[in-house]
């Protein structure tokens, strides 16, 4: 995962502050060009940081992922970090550490109830 800053992270900023929204109002929230940011969402997309929503196929509509909200979460970590992907995304399922921190700052809630 290679993002740019701090481009991409005030797309993330904007999409979490002021919900789903289109490259236009992203573009005036980060004070960022338009086609800058037409060009980014998709590679956020990509990455699984942002989805794009209907209710038409070219709508333009975006919002953040739970994994974008993770991001964010580790923002401070992206330079330092071997593998942000991996970092972001938590441990892999199976592991029994329990709920990783990544996974509470999605808002996943992976603890089942069956014992």
């Amino acid at each position: 995962m290679k993002l740019r800053q701090p481009t991409d992270f005030l797309i993330l900023e904007a999409l979490e502050a002021k919900g789903r929204n289109v490259a236009t109002n992203l573009a005036a929230h980060t004070g960022k060009s338009r086609k800058n940011i037409n060009t980014r969402l998709p590679v956020l997309e990509d990455y699984g940081l942002v989805e794009k929503i209907g209710p038409a196929e070219r709508s333009g509509l975006y919002e953040i992922t739970s994994t974008g909200k993770a991001a964010l979460v580790y923002r401070e970590q992206y330079d330092e970090a071997d593998d942000f992907e991996a970092l972001i995304e938590g441990p892999s399922p199976g592991a029994e550490d329990g709920q990783s921190q990544a996974s509470f700052a999605r808002g996943d809630d992976e603890q089942a109830d069956d014992e």
